[in-house]
């Protein structure tokens, strides 16, 4: 299936209800299992939710989470402290080239039972649940934060707690610090000691209702929008200023490339400042957000601005290899002075962009998603559009409200 999107020359202008949070929906999923049952509002409408959600009502003895990568890490730390389980996790292909070898051997270290069923160090495993007895483990810091959040909600259940020691500097810092505050929320202690970090069991009655937070991530593509586009209002619901979530950074960003926030009670308003001047360069380090490196390099690209993004290991092991797939569907857009490594993308700034270009998603929800902003000044092709559906099952709907023309 190919979605064609048509450049869109008229206002933007819309009120978008963007659903929870994917990243505090599965963390509060999981807490809400291993601890005692509260509701959860604004869950995420995710396929990843969805999955979770099947895993831990259904398990059967094979569970396949396609290309769920927070359930694969969530899951595998949950029935490694289930007694009397036996599951094996499995995923999608691309899911089995994803390494999960650090967490493995993190519970392995803590007393679990697992094993892998093809690949050393890689999907699919097999565990046999049982107590886990030790409480005490170290793991590399500059991996993915789903590792060292998988540990820290496993604390939860483990006697005495759990404490982790993070070698090495840390990356996504701010997933590991909303882990935190979702552990806390439901009456837990943790305390984060540089790179010390110490799960302490439940001191404190847990709240009986937690409210998911609309996604932030979800938000940025909407910036995108307003930032590409000459004039734009755009209303989304359920967002806080003082949100847990990482990527709300992405409006102090965007103030660089001229969208303006305005925060209300439980929604923000972003809007083009037509009368900003925009930088010639744009450079970040996104060792904390790097799930925004998509939407902001398309965005400079758009706009004409040099880039230069860092921080972006984290991105080679995706649903695929995000740093590559962006130099690809760079250069058919045009742009033939990319350069990229493991951790970095660069380019320089204004580019005649290609029209009616087909940009291919190698199966990855964000490369859909990020890329689509462009029709506010090209006509573009999306390739696989209900990808989108891993994360933002609404999006298309979401852009026909306030304008675009898809067929």
């Amino acid at each position: 299936m190919i979605y064609n999107l048509y450049k869109h020359n008229s206002t933007i202008k819309g009120v978008i209800e963007i659903a929870g949070s994917k990243s505090e929906s599965n963390r509060l999923l999981m807490l809400r299992k291993y601890s005692s049952d509260f509701k959860i509002t604004n869950l995420s409408k995710s396929d990843d939710t969805k999955t979770l959600i099947d895993a831990l009502i259904n398990p059967n003895k094979i569970i396949d989470v396609n290309h769920a990568g927070t359930a694969m890490r969530f899951l595998a730390s949950y029935y490694a402290s289930k007694p009397n389980s036996e599951v094996t996790l499995t995923g999608s292909d691309r899911m089995k080239d994803r390494p999960i070898g650090i967490l493995v051997n993190a519970l392995r270290d803590l007393g679990a039972n697992i094993e892998y069923g093809e690949k050393e160090g890689y999907p699919p495993i097999k565990i046999i649940g049982k107590n886990l007895i030790s409480n005490e483990v170290s793991i590399p810091a500059n991996i993915s934060s789903q590792y060292i959040s998988s540990l820290m909600m496993l604390g939860v259940k483990i006697n005495n707690g759990i404490k982790l020691s993070l070698e090495g500097n840390i990356t996504s810092k701010p997933y590991i610090l909303m882990t935190k505050k979702l552990i806390e929320k439901i009456g837990c202690n943790v305390i984060i000691n540089n790179n010390q970090i110490e799960v302490l069991s439940k001191s404190k009655s847990l709240s009986k209702i937690v409210e998911v937070e609309s996604d932030w991530s979800s938000a940025s593509y909407f910036y995108s929008i307003v930032a590409l586009s000459k004039d734009a209002e755009i209303t989304l619901k359920t967002f806080k200023r003082n949100s847990i979530q990482g990527d709300s950074i992405i409006s102090k960003i965007y103030q660089k490339l001229g969208v303006e926030t305005i925060y209300k009670e439980d929604y923000i308003i972003i809007s083009k400042n037509k009368i900003f001047n925009l930088p010639d360069r744009l450079q970040l380090d996104l060792s904390d957000s790097p799930d925004l490196a998509q939407t902001i390099a398309v965005t400079c690209l758009g706009l004409g601005i040099e880039c230069e993004l860092s921080g972006l290991h984290t991105l080679k092991i995706k649903e695929t290899d995000r740093i590559e797939a962006l130099k690809k569907e760079f250069i058919k857009l045009g742009v033939d002075n990319i350069q990229t490594s493991d951790n970095k993308i660069y380019f320089k700034g204004k580019h005649k962009l290609n029209n009616n270009i087909k940009i291919s998603t190698y199966q990855d929800h964000r490369m859909a998603l990020s890329f689509a902003a462009l029709a506010v000044i090209i006509d573009i092709s999306i390739e696989s559009p209900n990808i989108v559906s891993k994360s933002f099952p609404e999006y298309w709907e979401n852009l026909k409200s306030i304008g675009f023309k898809i067929n």
